[in-house]
């Protein structure tokens, strides 16, 4: 055997780990750094292994990549940056990679798009079971299991969940107006202050309207005129991809449950009779409720329940709407109720962090079994909530609170 054959042996090639650093260096080279959410600063970068997780188009991989571009110089061999549906993995493992990776010193693995490699969470646990002094960063869709099989990772894994834009982040974002989150309790107990400080650096009611249609995802300054339709092919690649990738859905039936979120697109917010929508799709009861907690956990859609306390995995959702009210522009073919894209907000907003019940015969919403929501314009009135403890009313189109009549607006504060 020639000597070089057998030095080969020994020695990892590291040829082809060299065309992932180039394409890292390319991609962290690339990402503007000039805003930054804050998220950043919530993430424990530390922990030796992380998991950030959220719907495609929410800026993942934008905060992964300026993670690497604040805290590593351009060319650090310590941290390597690239994606699972990397020509790489088509005859390289993860563990190969880590392997050749730690060998040469480096210290920090992120692999984003996770679950595009067929059993990453076998390989990750394996990982992180033979290299100690590695740090490790995976990213994926909100459909990402921790727990799959063999491989429980969420004893392992710090996990982390992004949202879209908030209001607040958007006024930051797309405005270039900073201003604090509030917990709920201090928005509820504290209203007057928050409105002042918003109302003297903006006109929140003017900038909320094109919030509701433009502001949930940060992609929006870069094509304003195809922002739709960059939200649609979101919606469409994870019913397409995402799906059946990992929630195992027979590619058969994605035109029925495209033919699903266009029912409850032309109709949220949605009241739901089970049997008569699995008629309209042509499939059975137990399928559509498995179709919506599938879409609901995409963050397609949000369900609520009137009594969240009791649900079962097939317990029929009391309603349904979008996710967020900027899909609610996208998908729907007919022209937007405001009092809709205002209930769409509040449930997007309340649920990142909440308990968000469908109020049903008193009141909107229940939130931590606790307050009692009703939504609406300026002249909504007490009459639906009256003599209910702990009960508000959040209402569009006013400025400062009246009582227990508060901005609409205030809840996009929360995050």
């Amino acid at each position: 055997m020639h000597i070089s054959n057998i030095f080969s042996i020994f020695v990892p090639n590291t040829r082809n780990m060299d065309s992932l650093f180039i394409k890292s260096d390319r991609h962290i080279a690339n990402t503007p750094t000039s805003i930054v959410r804050s998220e950043m600063q919530k993430i424990n970068w530390s922990s030796r292994l992380i998991c950030i997780q959220g719907a495609k188009g929410v800026g993942k991989s934008t905060l992964i990549k300026q993670f690497v571009k604040l805290n590593y110089s351009l060319g650090d061999r310590s941290v390597l940056y690239c994606s699972a549906d990397s020509v790489y993995f088509s005859n390289h493992s993860l563990v190969d990679l880590a392997s050749l990776f730690t060998i040469n010193g480096g210290e920090r693995l992120i692999i984003d798009e996770v679950h595009k490699y067929r059993e990453w969470s076998r390989e990750i646990k394996e990982i992180y079971d033979l290299y100690p002094e590695l740090r490790i960063i995976i990213s994926g869709s909100s459909l990402l299991q921790l727990l799959e099989g063999d491989a429980d990772l969420s004893r392992r894994c710090v996990k982390y969940t992004m949202q879209g834009l908030s209001f607040r982040e958007y006024l930051r974002f797309y405005h270039n107006i900073s201003l604090d989150s509030h917990s709920l309790d201090e928005i509820i107990s504290n209203a007057y202050s928050i409105c002042s400080e918003v109302n003297a650096v903006c006109k929140p009611n003017k900038l909320f309207k094109e919030y509701l249609r433009i502001g949930y995802y940060p992609f929006y300054l870069e094509d304003k005129e195809d922002y739709y339709t960059k939200i649609e092919q979101v919606v469409n690649f994870i019913i397409e991809t995402e799906l059946p990738l990992i929630c195992k859905v027979d590619i058969s039936n994605i035109r029925k449950i495209k033919a699903l979120v266009s029912v409850v697109s032309r109709s949220v917010p949605f009241e739901v009779d089970a049997k008569k929508l699995a008629g309209s799709i042509e499939c059975s009861r137990d399928t559509v409720i498995e179709y919506l907690n599938d879409l609901a956990n995409a963050d397609v859609l949000n369900l609520l329940y009137s009594e969240k306390k009791n649900i079962g995995k097939l317990t029929k959702p009391d309603k349904i709407y979008l996710e967020n009210p900027n899909l609610l522009y996208a998908l729907s073919p007919a022209e937007i109720e405001i009092g809709t894209a205002r209930e769409t907000f509040a449930v997007c907003h309340l649920s990142e962090s909440h308990n968000v019940e469908y109020g049903k015969t008193q009141g909107d919403f229940k939130v931590d079994f606790h307050y009692t929501f009703e939504i609406g314009g300026p002249s909504k009135d007490f009459s639906q909530i009256a003599g209910i403890p702990d009960s508000y009313i959040f209402a569009d189109d006013t400025e400062y609170p009246e009582g227990a009549k508060l901005p609409l607006w205030l809840l996009g504060f929360l995050y």
